[in-house]
């Protein structure tokens, strides 16, 4: 592999065409930015989930369906997901080698949590539009 110590290359010629190390600075960014974001939803969320702790399935629904609660758990579920999209990223492309299983591995994780995402912003967007019927 490019980064092996073997043959008569320098340090240098062998670290060229690995990447430059500020791409890494904007996911760090991500990673934080959505990290803080998480922290100040998860104290919404549970906040939240000790007012309906307990509650029938429609109560549940009809304190989910107003905006003051819809809004922020899309809002907790996409910054979720797009956290979690970045940290297990960064694990794929730091332990896979191989590049067709880590590029079919990226390609397979987005596609799941794109799918995740859509599939939850819906329920929740179907309980505050429909009252959950």
């Amino acid at each position: 592999m490019k980064w092996d110590d073997h043959g008569m290359k320098t340090p240098l010629a062998r670290a060229k065409g690995l990447g430059a190390a500020r791409g890494c600075v904007e996911n760090w960014i991500k990673l934080r930015v959505t990290a803080i974001g998480n922290a100040i939803l998860a104290i919404w969320f549970f906040w939240f989930l000790s007012g309906v702790i307990g509650a029938s399935h429609a109560d549940f629904t009809a304190a989910l369906a107003d905006p003051r609660n819809a809004i922020p758990m899309i809002l907790l579920i996409i910054s979720m997901l797009i956290h979690a999209m970045l940290g297990v990223r960064e694990i794929v492309e730091d332990y896979f080698h191989n590049e067709f299983f880590k590029i079919s591995k990226l390609v397979g994780m987005y596609l799941c949590f794109f799918a995740l995402g859509v599939a939850s912003v819906f329920s929740v967007l179907k309980i505050a539009f429909t009252g959950g019927l």
